[in-house]
């Protein structure tokens, strides 16, 4: 067996699902196919159950999954460890976010103090997908939407930002600059779906409004809300970043009541940290504490 198979292995453990891993990886289905076979009888017993075309990780591949994890992790943090070695700027970083515009406003930043650092960024879109990548190693960071209530995960809170509320612009109120919730208590909304963070932190906004928001479309895609309310087909709560977006969205200011959310940076507490990831974590705590609300 080689490095190789046992990466193959893993995307494939994770996914349960030859063609989705293939699409991952870049290679063809067949390919993938022939190599976990060989990896299988490299170790003489079956790493998988195969029933029709599905494939599920038996006791087998998960007690060796087990040991691939820690093996590739080990050896990823070896590979961090030499660049250390030879300096900061010629380390890597690696990020898993929700959404991909949180990141552009300090990575610029932080790259331009030092452009030979490797960022490599995830679009995570789950709580549960970050805290998963966090637990194999594959990531040093994840943006998420609040704090992640686990064992040896350190939470860091950043600045809390008011939420908004977006509506189309032949909205009854889209002139408006500031709404009370209640006002919009009837209106079809569009929001991620349940069991998402930033689902639940907007629910509670509205429950606090003293109603139940007409949830007509949700979904797992952020990006896709902004574009579903310039079509007209309801409001959504957004982050204040939003507006930066171009197009403008109507943007309508939360008075009552007070809509807000903490973003949080996320590690493991006993993974090792590149210099070039220490850096970064402590420019993300200067970027924030330095931005105005």
């Amino acid at each position: 067996m080689d490095l190789l198979q046992l990466k193959y292995f893993q995307t494939v453990a994770r996914t349960e699902h030859m063609t989705k891993a293939a699409r991952e990886l870049h290679i063809a289905q067949p390919a993938l196919s022939v190599m976990i076979a060989r990896l299988e009888e490299d170790l003489g017993v079956p790493l998988f159950d195969r029933i029709g075309r599905q494939i599920r990780l038996n006791v087998f591949g998960k007690a060796f999954l087990k040991k691939v994890n820690n093996a590739l992790g080990e050896l990823e943090e070896g590979r961090r460890e030499l660049e250390d070695l030879a300096g900061l700027e010629r380390g890597s970083i690696l990020l898993a976010t929700t959404t991909l515009y949180r990141v552009a406003d300090f990575l610029g930043p932080f790259l331009a103090l030092h452009p030979h650092v490797n960022f490599r960024i995830t679009q995570a879109i789950t709580e549960d997908m970050k805290i998963e990548l966090l637990e194999k190693g594959e990531i040093d960071f994840c943006l998420a939407t609040a704090s992640i209530q686990r064992p040896g995960i350190v939470n860091l809170p950043l600045q809390t930002e008011e939420m908004v509320l977006a509506v189309p612009p032949t909205h009854r109120l889209a002139g408006r600059s500031r709404i009370r919730l209640s006002e919009v208590a009837n209106d079809p909304f569009i929001n991620l779906k349940a069991g998402y963070s930033f689902r639940k932190i907007t629910d509670e906004c509205c429950h606090r409004a003293g109603f139940i928001p007409n949830i007509i479309c949700e979904g797992d895609e952020p990006a896709a809300i902004s574009s579903l309310v310039r079509a007209g087909l309801g409001v959504a709560f957004l982050p204040i970043a939003a507006k930066r977006e171009i197009p403008p969205l109507n943007l309508l200011h939360i008075e009552e009541p007070a809509c807000q959310w903490t973003p949080h940076l996320v590690w493991r507490e006993k993974q090792y940290l590149s210099l070039a990831a220490q850096a970064f974590r402590e420019f993300v705590v200067a970027h924030y504490t330095q931005v105005s609300p």
